[in-house]
């Protein structure tokens, strides 16, 4: 009897987050699938997938990002000739898009969350672009997303704003599989007293300003023995050489910069508290690594945040459009007598819901 064939697809994955993904998928396909299922995974470069089993037939698309049209070419018109020819029994489309194909199962995993986010008017000055992206996305989801078995998101927040933008019920939380193997706790480094560190990419919705503007607040008050490391330093886009110039004269912050995984770690192990003021996000991986680190820990407080975060008790919320009240968290941060933290409970999410690749594929290839 001819096992049934399983098509993964994410052409556009080349770098960071989105190939780890796409690699811990496979690694799971690896373990548990290919014994019962052909598999064909569809990516951009064959050469960064060297590692897996030969048994996984990889077809690779290079030129799939030379522009958004040729992306679109290949996801509503080559993959339909694909999908005839393969007659796969799943179509997995890993990067938010839902092709055109033929299958018995059609999945998609849907990352991106910009679409949910109302950029000020600030915000679409600096970067018009990201703006012009969010609006667009809305349409590239609603793309025959009703012809999905399966629609996948990382968050219930998320969940819940695509049943109502998009009319469905078919929605999988499926929370991704964060390997912290690699999180090198050491215990012999000195806790820098009333130090503050912020690690993140610079983009407008990361909302740098607020830490800022709250450590200007302490600093007008005289309030000047803390130390926030902000891992910009104006080099990286338009939107970090504003903050950087805008707040360069402040005495508590320090601009570092990005930082290698190596001295990001450092810096983890030295800081007493890691604040995450971002507006939007899917996930929050610094959120995860502070809790497994121990680390005081200040959040905006969205709905991201308290899902991401799960139970603990040693973390403050703050409104993130409120600089004011960031000040207040920090300050009590600093003078560290009898501090009452807000404390964070874990959501009970309703199913189908999911915590790995494993758990995710048993819904997915449920006859």
């Amino acid at each position: 009897m001819s096992r049934k064939t399983i098509v993964l697809s994410g052409i556009n994955f080349s770098e960071g987050g989105p190939l780890t993904i796409y690699k811990e998928c496979l690694r799971c396909v690896e373990e548990y699938l290919l014994k019962d299922y052909e598999i064909i995974a569809l990516v951009h470069n064959k050469e960064l997938f060297s590692e897996f089993d030969s048994r996984i037939r990889f077809i690779e698309f290079k030129d799939s990002k030379k522009s958004y049209l040729k992306r679109i070419y290949y996801e509503y018109i080559y993959f339909k000739k694909l999908s005839k020819k393969f007659k796969p029994y799943l179509w997995f489309s890993l990067h938010d898009m839902t092709p055109n194909v033929t299958a018995d199962k059609r999945v998609v995993y849907c990352h991106n969350p910009m679409m949910f986010y109302n950029m000020t008017k600030e915000e679409r000055k600096k970067s018009f672009k990201l703006f012009l992206f969010s609006k667009f996305y809305k349409y590239i989801y609603k793309i025959n997303i009703k012809k999905n078995n399966y629609v996948i998101v990382q968050q219930d927040w998320i969940r819940e704003e695509f049943k109502k933008a998009f009319k469905i019920k078919n929605v999988i939380v499926a929370h991704p599989e964060v390997n912290l193997g690699n999180l090198k706790i050491n215990k012999n480094i000195e806790i820098e007293k009333n130090s503050f560190l912020y690690p993140s990419f610079p983009r407008v919705f990361k909302n740098f300003e607020v830490i800022c503007e709250a450590t200007k607040i302490l600093e007008n008050k005289g309030i000047k023995n803390l130390k926030v490391y902000l891992t910009i330093d104006g080099s990286e886009n338009i939107y970090s050489k504003e903050i950087v110039e805008k707040y360069s004269q402040l005495e508590c912050i320090e601009f570092i910069g990005l930082q290698s995984r190596e001295n990001l770690m450092k810096y983890y192990n030295k800081v007493e508290t890691v604040v995450f003021p971002s507006k939007i996000e899917t996930w929050g991986l610094p959120i995860t690594e502070a809790k497994e680190l121990r680390k005081k820990i200040i959040l905006a407080n969205l709905p991201y945040a308290h899902e991401t975060l799960g139970d603990y008790e040693n973390v403050f919320f703050f409104d993130p459009n409120s600089s004011r009240d960031l000040a207040e968290k920090m300050e009590l941060v600093i003078k560290g007598e009898n501090i009452k933290f807000d404390g964070n409970i874990e959501k009970n999410i309703e199913e189908p819901y999911c915590n790995n690749w494993k758990e995710l594929f048993e819904i997915i290839l449920k006859k």
